[in-house]
């Protein structure tokens, strides 16, 4: 039996991919239109293929629209897979194969700052930067499910040690790999931006300062073994949200010209040579 949450989502999956079909065809070369004389088989191929046969037209917006027809499915498969964190299934992944009563979370969550974070992220990319705009929509689709996923788990129990169990037997075969890979992309893509945007001498001293700020930190946590897991997380997104604001600032800003001291040096080197003569 198909769960209410596997046809809300996979609906939206399902509506996501004809509007996707729709708009590569719309968005197509109209030339060569040979289907009545309305679309062109081409661009029948090239939706159909995803790319692969054929053009898809404006490919923003189609990528932006296959994407979301798969987290769509994605989230709709999981769903009727987990019966929708139905009691007797829910009791079944626990230790006693019981499930104690439910009740809400009593923690805050940080899922909907960073969710916010993320639509600024698409506002931004849209008035500067293709890139900024793609990364935005992905952090966000990221940001959702992890709230979703938590929110779930939050309220499967009235254990929250449990629930906690419970979210990261699920989670941490994909959060660990996935952060560890997202985390490197942002120092190096967000890094090499606001290295690129400064002088040769000020990049040399952002990055070992940078680096500087790294190892202490790293230190401090070492010292401390029992810290607690909330402060590291603070602290590695806090890392993680400046990181990306300062490659947004250093993408709208653009590359420092490194060439342009040497090219008034080699101007004034040939008029004097010119002097000379």
């Amino acid at each position: 039996m198909l769960t209410p949450g596997f046809k809300l989502f996979f609906g939206f999956g399902a509506l996501a991919a004809v509007g996707a079909v729709i708009y590569g065809i719309a968005t197509g070369d109209p030339a060569g239109a040979d289907y009545l004389g309305v679309v062109d088989r081409d661009a029948w191929k090239g939706v159909i293929s995803l790319g692969w046969q054929g053009g898809v037209g404006e490919h923003t917006g189609f990528v932006v629209l296959v994407f979301a027809a798969l987290v769509g499915g994605g989230l709709g498969c999981m769903l009727v897979a987990f019966r929708d964190a139905d009691a007797e299934s829910v009791g079944e992944l626990a230790p006693t194969g019981e499930t104690p009563p439910s009740e809400a979370p009593a923690h805050p969550s940080y899922w909907p700052a960073l969710l916010a974070f993320a639509a600024a992220v698409v506002v931004i990319g849209l008035v500067t930067h293709a890139a900024i705009f793609v990364i935005g929509l992905i952090l966000a689709g990221v940001v959702a499910f992890e709230w979703m996923v938590t929110a779930w788990a939050d309220r499967a129990t009235g254990d929250a040690a449990a629930n906690r169990a419970l979210r990261n037997r699920l989670m941490y075969p994909i959060e660990i790999p996935v952060l560890g890979a997202a985390g490197v992309a942002i120092l190096v893509v967000g890094g090499s931006r606001v290295l690129l945007a400064v002088s040769e001498f000020s990049a040399v001293w952002i990055a070992a300062g940078v680096s500087a700020v790294i190892l202490l930190v790293a230190m401090l946590f070492a010292a401390r073994p029992h810290i607690a897991r909330s402060v590291i997380t603070t602290v590695l997104a806090f890392a993680a949200v400046a990181i990306v604001a300062a490659g947004i600032v250093a993408t709208a800003a653009g590359s420092y010209d490194h060439g342009h001291a040497g090219d008034h040096g080699t101007d004034d080197a040939t008029e004097v040579h010119e002097g000379e003569e």
